[in-house]
């Protein structure tokens, strides 16, 4: 009896340790966001590199700081993204994309492209939700061709500028 007793208050212990180790509630009225690599849609004989992964690491970090959204960790897509064995030409299709966001539980996903022309890089991005796949704001921002630091703060200008009011 003793024994039994023992047990049942060590997994009462253990029960109580495992609680105390799950991860905080997500604040009321937060919004989970999924950000997407941004395309590269220069024309072909752009020589810049592409940069799509670089940039949406920026509108990313940009979204996090605010305090309304929560975003939805890469590694989550790219799990998404293995077990249903999705390539990147079945991603190019937008409902794809959204129906992962829905696996993932994100509320909001943003996607976009830049592109170089002559001497500007250009940045689109639109925030979409992904219940009904409408566009709730897009945002546009330029650079200078050559200007990497333009690009990054252009990219987080934009990221900005999609969450302002």
């Amino acid at each position: 009896m003793r024994i039994m007793s023992f047990i049942l208050a060590s997994a009462a212990v253990y029960a109580v340790c495992l609680s105390g180790c799950a991860s905080m509630p997500e604040p009321t009225g937060s919004r989970a966001v999924a950000v997407w690599n941004l395309e590269n849609v220069s024309p072909e004989a752009s020589s810049q590199p592409d940069l799509g992964q670089v940039l949406s690491g920026e509108i990313l970090q940009t979204i996090k700081e605010r305090a309304d959204v929560r975003v939805v960790e890469r590694e989550k897509l790219v799990a998404i993204m293995e077990e249903l064995k999705l390539g990147s030409s079945d991603l190019a299709d937008d409902s794809t994309r959204l129906r992962v966001g829905r696996m993932i539980g994100a509320a909001e996903m943003v996607f976009g492209g830049y592109m170089v022309v002559g001497g500007t890089m250009r940045i689109d991005l639109r925030r979409v939700d992904v219940e009904t796949g409408k566009v709730v704001k897009t945002a546009k921002k330029t650079a200078g061709s050559n200007d990497i630091t333009g690009w990054i703060k252009a990219s987080q200008d934009a990221a900005a500028e999609l969450y302002s009011k």
